[in-house]
């Protein structure tokens, strides 16, 4: 049976979890504080269809004690990364693979063949602990298509969707990327396998990185700042900045930003993840992985990024100000 460790039991952590264990898949979480006291007394809830289930999962606070795994699926905000790779040493080994499930650009994107490789954004990993902590070697890339939510400690509402991209960040397929995705799919999930994760790393990047900022500096739902014109062509600005970075770096964008925008419409009166975290004083918010990265990598490539650079002195101000950068 294949040992899996849940890194970030929170709404998508959780999910990931709360699936496996329906799926009759043994699964194991590292947590702490009320998360940790919840899934010990109560296991994980999850909110699917109309439908409620609890399933039990052994969780600890130590990951000595919980030790090696064969899957560890981390699934938290890029701000806690650093501190999260190095606690989680112990459970990976040689063989481990590590799932990262998390939103902007990680800290192994350039570990690939091409002119780029090795490139580190001291954006995203600025003193190299990451890299060191969990090897490239060790991790398959994951795009999450899908949306949760938490009500309390260890419980779940799923939203919409059930899609994952996952891929090897050298790029090609691997026993452990079919190892990886069957598991996902007996627990229910859709799974895309990736030949090149980075082009879906950086197609999900292009519409977080205006949404999600700009809701926080507005206090917008995503239809407010697409019904509003001057903001709407902010946010398409932006989208040609990155695309074009895109191009530079082998992630071409074949979308324009009016297509992805209407996709966006679609949501309707959506509250991004980002939006949510302000109104609820959780920092620090992802604005170097959303934003500060992709102008690293514009000034690498040689890119101009007069509109990135104005959305993130305008959010990390904003930021600041309220404590959560």
């Amino acid at each position: 049976m294949t040992r899996i460790c849940i890194v970030g039991a929170g709404a998508v952590g959780g999910y990931f979890g709360a699936k496996l264990a329906l799926a009759d898949q043994p699964v194991n979480v590292l947590a702490r504080g009320a998360t940790l006291a919840a899934l010990q007394a109560e296991g994980l809830c999850l909110t699917e269809d109309g439908n409620t289930q609890s399933v039990p999962v052994h969780a600890s606070d130590n990951a000595h004690a919980l030790g090696v795994h064969d899957v560890v699926i981390v699934a938290v905000k890029a701000p806690a990364m650093e501190s999260v790779a190095q606690s989680i040493a112990p459970l990976i080994g040689p063989e481990t693979c590590v799932v990262v499930a998390m939103n902007g650009v990680p800290w192994w994107f350039f570990d690939r063949p091409g002119p780029h490789e090795g490139l580190r954004l001291r954006s995203v990993d600025p003193h190299g602990s990451i890299a060191r902590s969990i090897p490239t070697k060790n991790v398959l890339g994951c795009v999450v298509h899908l949306t949760c939510s938490t009500s309390a400690p260890a419980h779940v509402r799923h939203g919409f969707g059930k899609r994952l991209i996952l891929g090897e960040p050298a790029g090609g397929t691997s026993t452990r990327l079919e190892a990886v995705s069957a598991l996902f799919e007996r627990a229910g999930l859709q799974i895309e396998r990736s030949q090149a994760i980075q082009r879906d790393v950086w197609f999900k990047l292009w519409g977080n990185m205006t949404m999600n900022p700009v809701s926080v500096l507005t206090g917008a739902t995503c239809d407010r700042i697409l019904d509003d014109p001057q903001v709407a062509a902010f946010c398409l600005a932006i989208m040609e900045e990155a695309k074009a970075i895109g191009a530079r770096i082998g992630c071409p964008i074949e979308q324009s930003g009016e297509e992805r925008s209407a996709v966006t419409r679609q949501l309707g009166a959506f509250k991004t993840s980002m939006l949510q975290d302000a109104q609820a004083g959780r920092g620090p918010l992802e604005i170097d992985a959303l934003v500060a990265s992709v102008r690293e990598i514009g000034q690498h490539v040689g890119v101009p990024t007069p509109q990135i650079d104005a959305l993130l002195g305008l959010v990390r101000l904003h930021a600041q100000t309220r404590g959560l950068y």
